[in-house]
């Protein structure tokens, strides 16, 4: 693994927690909608990540770590699924949006959860990001070691 492969792998970081980041905005956004039915109110979503794997060793490297195919080399979104818990029925026969019986339906979203996970993203993004940094600084040094 060179050095170079940490951008890629930062990057990929980055990627998926600007994901992480616009579903936590759009579950912010619908956390108060209402509706008058279960299957038309809105539900949190969550991305799924993987880790990437390398796909194969080159032969030729006489590096110290070449048989340490287990490195990862990123993450990715596999998908944004739907939170499949419990919607919050509220009965309150004067909304607009009520049923029959006077129910409205709030999503299944919980700020303060989104809050946390808002600022967990927002800090592993800036973490990438000094990643990226640091791999920058530290190849600008090898370019000045023949000086």
């Amino acid at each position: 693994m060179s050095l170079a492969s940490v951008f890629n792998i930062a990057g990929s970081g980055m990627s998926a927690q600007t994901t992480r980041l616009n579903t936590v905005a759009s579950n912010i956004a619908n956390a108060e909608t209402v509706s008058s039915s279960i299957d038309q109110t809105y539900r949190a979503r969550h991305p799924v990540f993987a880790t990437m794997f390398q796909g194969g060793q080159s032969g030729g490297s006489d590096s110290l770590f070449q048989n340490q195919s287990g490195a990862g080399q990123g993450v990715q979104v596999l998908g944004v699924v739907e939170d499949q818990s419990n919607l919050e029925a509220r009965y309150e026969p004067n909304h607009p949006s009520a049923d029959a019986k006077g129910y409205v339906y709030y999503p299944n979203v919980n700020v303060v959860e989104e809050m946390a996970d808002m600022i967990s993203a927002s800090r592993s993004f800036q973490t990438n990001a000094e990643m990226m940094n640091t791999a920058k600084t530290m190849m600008q040094k090898v370019l000045t070691l023949g000086q």
